[in-house]
């Protein structure tokens, strides 16, 4: 990865430490760590010799090992493996990132968001407080749920009561009146005969007068059929021919006859068939443009309105339900406001004792609690307020800690929230602007810290890399860079170095010597 070709660190479970020159690539390290918790992908990482950076790790969640890989080419989207499935990244962070936290110099983004101060209040409780937030999640996500499925049923009472007598009327209106499969093509083909009786009649007749004839005539036809048949039998088709074609005249004279009884001009059967279209016509202006539409549409309003009446006893319980769970929220909300106000006055206590351990005299730090609407995380909204000297007048953390202070600020905070113990505490030369005294100070309020939490820690100071249990070093020769374990003589000659620039100087070597003596006591 960039000017690292390759590189191994096996962390130890409590404070490992990463040191070098300035440019050397100690920041490469983290930032592979920071792509496998989920991170937004570089392709500037790669090195211009390869085709892609590649960043493996192993971690531990609860017992159980999860093993972790992204992958990002020179060209194109990156690529992450969870226990060798590929993922997401958004997967990827939602897996590893409750693992790894990762505080970077100049980190007062995080403790200028209200959700990260409240996050370190609620860390700090003891049980009882613990317990108190588990019952108001408890309390949120019973009422959360029970809006839910109030906006699934389809709202309010008022909502559902309208649509109900809607879905109710036009599932009667289709209903009641009866339409039956093609009755309006049949109605439609019986009105054009009504309206056109007198000259369908009169065209009757004529037919009948045609017919008469064509029958008279047709049985001369049949009877000399007949009697060819008899002089020669090869033609009895023929006969046979001409007396079906005479009987189906004979039929269809009968069937015209019978139109003659049905050529009746009966207004009112004409008047109630068009107010019928009428309706029809209604119907499908506004229920489907078929009656198989208009059918199936009043047969979904039945159904609609029958599931609406189930809902609505339903809305009734929700509705009983949502009054008790506001309340029950209300309720646990103030407990556990009251709960973190007490924490945070604590916590802050805490913090402040840390601080003037790391050179602060008279140090003003106050967690500020405003009210918020009910939430996931309760009902309160909190900001850090700081001071390096109570001489001064504190304001929002982010306007008012410098470098140094905030370097502090930050492991104070943490040290004094009690962090989770299964969560990998990552300093990205956070000890900027602190030397001397505050430095060793620093290296060993790391080292506490590390006795609860695995902690890495890039630095340059040489008085916080002497507490580390495992030290690293990043030594760059031109365009390469490469990563080795120090131990020994190995690790005083690099503390020598930070110490003095002097890795082979006697003094500068004694000094180192003493310094991680003063570490190991």
């Amino acid at each position: 990865m960039g000017v690292i070709p390759t590189a191994v660190l096996d962390p130890s479970r409590g404070f490992t430490v990463i040191t070098g020159e300035t440019g050397a690539g100690k920041t490469l390290l983290l930032g592979g760590l920071r792509l496998l918790t989920g991170d937004r992908a570089d392709s500037s990482v790669v090195a211009s010799d390869s085709e892609h950076a590649k960043a493996d790790a192993l971690f531990e969640d609860g017992g159980a090992e999860v093993a972790v890989s992204r992958i990002v080419p020179k060209i194109g989207k990156s690529r992450a493996y969870l226990d060798g499935i590929l993922v997401s990244a958004t997967t990827l962070e939602d897996a590893i990132a409750p693992l790894v936290e990762i505080v970077r110099q100049h980190d007062q983004l995080s403790l200028r968001r209200p959700a990260y101060v409240l996050g370190l209040v609620d860390a700090k409780g003891d049980q009882s407080h613990q317990a108190l937030f588990g019952r108001y999640r408890a309390s949120w996500d019973a009422l959360a749920t029970a809006r839910q499925e109030l906006e699934t049923l389809g709202g309010d009472q008022m909502t559902l009561r309208r649509e109900l007598d809607l879905v109710r009327y036009q599932s009667d209106e289709i209903s009641r009146s009866a339409v039956e499969p093609d009755e309006d093509n049949r109605l439609e083909a019986e009105v054009s005969r009504l309206r056109n009786v007198e000259e369908i009649a009169a065209h009757v007749a004529e037919t009948l007068r045609l017919l008469e004839r064509i029958n008279d005539d047709g049985g001369e036809v049949v009877a000399r059929t007949r009697k060819m048949a008899d002089l020669d039998p090869t033609s009895r088709d023929i006969s046979e021919s001409a007396e079906a074609a005479v009987e189906a005249g004979h039929e269809l004279t009968r069937s015209i006859e019978r139109m003659v009884g049905h050529l009746d001009a009966d207004p009112g059967r004409l008047e109630f068939i068009d107010h019928r279209l009428t309706l029809i016509g209604d119907l499908k202006r506004k229920y489907g443009r078929t009656i198989e539409e208009i059918t199936s549409f009043g047969e979904e309003a039945a159904r609609r309105a029958e599931t609406i009446d189930t809902l609505l006893e339903r809305v009734d319980v929700i509705e009983s339900d949502l009054t008790r769970l506001e309340a029950d929220v209300t309720d646990m909300g103030a407990q556990l406001s009251r709960s973190r106000n007490e924490t945070a006055r604590e916590m802050v206590g805490g913090a402040m004792a840390h601080l003037r351990d790391l050179g602060m005299d008279s140090p003003l730090l106050e967690i500020r609690f405003d009210s918020a609407p009910p939430g996931p995380t309760g009902v309160d909204r909190v900001e850090l307020w700081f001071a390096s000297d109570r001489r001064l007048t504190s304001a929002k953390v982010s306007h008012a800690a410098s470098g140094g202070e905030l370097s502090r600020l930050v492991l104070a905070m943490r040290l004094a929230s009690q962090n989770r113990a299964d969560t990998t505490l990552i300093f990205d030369e956070v000890d900027t602007g602190v030397g001397g005294a505050t430095a060793l100070a620093l290296g060993r309020k790391i080292a506490e810290l590390a006795r609860r939490n695995q902690v890495l820690c890039v630095t340059h100071l040489p008085q916080v890399a002497a507490f580390a249990d495992t030290h690293y070093v990043v030594s760059r020769e031109g365009a390469t860079a490469e990563v080795r374990r120090v131990e020994g003589d190995a690790r005083v000659v690099e503390i020598s170095r930070m110490l003095a620039g002097l890795p082979d100087s006697q003094a500068g070597l004694g000094a180192a010597g003493e310094l991680l003596a003063i570490a190991r006591s």
